[in-house]
């Protein structure tokens, strides 16, 4: 890559003077439909670099000037749609890197990406980094032209590089062609960092140079509660700080936080014996996120969830706010190798409901180790500020350690993670460890994995999130992938089967139970799928249990084995028709009785100004005399207006008659200035037992502006 010192404007052109001598690189390869051939649809870039930024001046060629665009919004949706995307690896190390997105219309997005060991339903991406770069975008009669201007200090990196491991990735609706510059097999994740190309520096880069950055924030909301029949009325202010530490490393402060933009959470029906895991979207606990929730197994052995910070339950046993008053995470690289992170949270104390002060901190470090592989320890510490007479002693704090090694081999071939956690607790106790292990190998036609986890009956971690204590668990999975040669409509097919049993060593009875999924799947060369799928269970209930969750109904006894069969159908239409849907049916024996539900969820769009889905889910549960049977609805319509690249307006409508619950959130968003938003958001929920009735309602707005010191 060539150093300039000319202008260079960010237009989407490449008529600045600086382009015509750069280097010109290509021979993108496809990753879909095949992974052996070069793209048909090609793309080319050139790429420059001054004493402040980097620049790219990226080619798509395109077959005609039809293009999947789902919104204008920052972070824009990629599923199905067009789009090219660069990933930058500035620390040469194949765990982390940087993310940018846009496509022909110069949206932006932006997003840090790690290599972590998936185990669950984990992924490497976090969309909740935000930075300040410039992107504009034309089109020309065979293509499309996107300019990218990012400055240095947006980036971390190691002083004096002389090169960055890099890649791009592209998607083209036209030809249903994913493609990408560092070829990647099909098997394998686009855009994986085991799968990249080198940028070269002409000379040497110069010091990374991150602004210390102020973001205060007001917020002023008015509401009622129905319930108490009362008044509601704020003005809130708090302040945020984030504080580079040399090149590598960020503090991030916060005040009195607000987090009353965020998205409410998606209402779930549930008919498990378990509680639901909803996903966290507070910005501060999301950004670096891998480097702080990556331990354990997620569902079952997971020791630190975020969403149990701000949460708690009062004397009464109802789950209330627990206001958080101030917090500081650091994180970051020490060195090649190392990385480090450090969390605490102070939340506020309610004595009145009964509810303490508590501090919560997690400090972990975490070393790579031979081509993509690490281990790290980590330490979590839940504890009361102060002695509280309504706090029982074995509540007074809870700690966690923890160490684990995850393997990821070069070529990615090879996953694994193994682990030991211990917690610790005021009163005695002594089977209060937990240890797994998972390996997996990636081929092209076949996926094998092995994985066992163990928590001990005496085991707790405050900030964790745990389905139950005092278990064993082996899960074996397997699948196999046919690719079809010269089949213009099928993309592959997919056998697999997934299997879990779980033991109870503690327990009277012994085995819980266990599940045998299998299933067929078949993914479309235009991006629809179908799906068949048997699942045969067995479970044990320990204790009474109502799966319909009716008040005052005869729960289903405990001490009980229970097996039952059900099978599922599941067709997706192409995401990126303006109009498509997901429709799943499953029909068979549930507990001692049978379940009907039918899912469904349909959107349309009119690009890319506005969305529209509703989600309609209806479960039939019939259990036999004295037992309850309930039709479960789940109705729920979301609308999306994105009027620029600026103004946003998103309104989500949820009801369940199983919570009984109608909420209405509506929220609009003028982002004014770069990462400064104005937002005004309005909440309603009702009660809909017999008759709609009013229970909360609340306007708020909120004003974010942020400042670069």
């Amino acid at each position: 890559m060539k150093y300039t010192e000319d202008k260079i404007i960010i237009d989407g052109s490449p008529d600045d003077r600086a382009w015509q001598d750069a280097e010109v690189a290509s021979d993108f390869w496809q990753w879909r439909p095949t992974d052996s051939v070069k793209a048909i649809k090609q793309t080319e870039f050139k790429a420059l670099f001054d004493k402040e930024n980097i620049y790219l001046l990226v080619k798509a060629y395109t077959k005609e000037k039809v293009f999947t665009v789902y919104n204008l919004e920052r972070d824009f949706e990629t599923k199905s749609a067009d789009y090219v995307q660069l990933i930058f690896d500035t620390f040469n190390d194949a765990s982390n890197a940087f993310k940018f997105q846009t496509n022909h219309l110069g949206l932006k997005g932006d997003m840090l990406l790690s290599s972590i060991v998936s185990w669950g339903d984990r992924g490497g991406m976090n969309s909740s980094w935000d930075a300040i770069w410039e992107v504009e975008s034309k089109l020309y009669d065979d293509s499309y032209i996107a300019e990218v201007k990012i400055p240095f200090n947006q980036l971390y990196f190691i002083n004096g590089e002389k090169s960055w491991r890099f890649n791009i990735y592209r998607s083209d609706t036209q030809s249903l062609e994913h493609s990408t510059w560092a070829k990647t097999p099909q098997n394998q994740r686009i855009g994986d960092l085991a799968f990249m190309g080198k940028m070269n520096f002409e000379k040497p880069l110069g010091e990374s140079k991150k602004p210390v950055a102020f973001i205060p924030y007001v917020n002023a909301n008015t509401g009622r509660n129905f319930i108490e029949k009362k008044s509601l009325n704020n003005f809130e202010y708090g302040l945020d700080f984030k504080v580079p530490i040399g090149n590598s490393i960020n503090v991030d402060l916060t005040f009195n936080p607000d987090f009353s933009q965020v998205e409410v959470d998606d209402q779930l029906v549930n008919l498990t014996q378990f509680e639901l895991r909803l996903p966290e979207k507070r910005q501060f606990f999301t950004q670096n996120s891998d480097l702080f929730t990556d331990f354990g197994q997620t569902r079952d052995a997971e020791p630190f969830f975020s969403r149990r910070i701000g949460i708690t339950k009062d004397l009464e046993g109802n789950t209330i706010e627990n206001k958080i008053i101030s917090g500081i995470r650091l994180s970051g690289k020490l060195n090649d190798n190392l990385r480090i992170g450090l969390l605490n949270v102070l939340t506020e104390e309610d004595t009145a409901r009964g509810v303490p002060q508590n501090n919560s901190t997690l400090f972990t470090i975490r070393n790579k180790v031979f081509a993509r592989s690490n281990y790290s320890f980590f330490f979590i510490n839940r504890e009361n500020t102060k002695d509280y007479d309504f706090v029982e002693n074995q509540k007074k704090y809870n700690r966690v350690f923890g160490f684990e090694y995850n393997l990821a081999s070069k070529n990615g071939e090879w996953k694994g993670r193994t682990f030991f956690h211990k917690s610790f607790t005021p009163e005695q106790n002594d089977k209060n460890a937990s240890f797994g292990l998972r390996l997996s190998k990636n081929t092209r036609k076949h996926y094998v994995s092995m994985g066992g986890s163990y928590v001990g009956d005496d085991f707790r971690s405050d900030l964790g999130y745990y389905r139950r204590y005092g278990f064993i668990k082996f899960t074996p999975f397997y699948q196999y992938r046919i690719y079809p040669k010269n089949n213009d409509k099928v993309l592959n097919y997919a056998l697999q089967h997934y299997a879990a049993y779980v033991f109870r060593p503690e327990k009277k009875e012994r085995f819980e139970g266990r599940w045998n999924i299998s299933s067929f799947e078949i993914k479309y060369l235009n991006q629809s799928t179908f799906e068949i799928k048997q699942n045969i269970k067995r479970d044990y209930l320990y204790y009474d249990f109502d799966p319909t969750r009716t008040k005052g109904s005869v729960p289903l006894p405990a001490n009980n084995f229970y097996s039952y069969t059900d099978y599922e159908m599941a067709y997706s239409s192409p995401d990126k028709d303006l109009f498509n849907f997901r429709t799943e049916i499953q029909i068979g024996d549930f507990f001692n009785g049978k379940k009907f539900s039918l899912n469904n969820e349909f959107k349309f769009r009119v690009q890319p100004y506005f969305n529209t889905s509703l989600k309609i889910n209806y479960d039939s549960i019939e259990l036999p005399e004295p037992y309850n049977s309930k039709d479960i609805w789940l109705i729920s319509p979301k609308f999306q207006f994105t009027f620029n690249k600026k103004t946003f307006w998103t309104t989500y409508v949820q009801y369940t008659n199983q919570s009984e619950n109608l909420g209405i959130n509506s929220r609009l968003q003028w982002r004014f200035a770069p990462l400064s938003d104005l937002y005004l958001v309005y909440n309603d929920n009702y009660f809909t037992t017999g008759s709609i009735e009013p229970q909360f309602r609340s306007i708020n707005l909120k004003l974010t502006y942020w400042i670069n010191i």
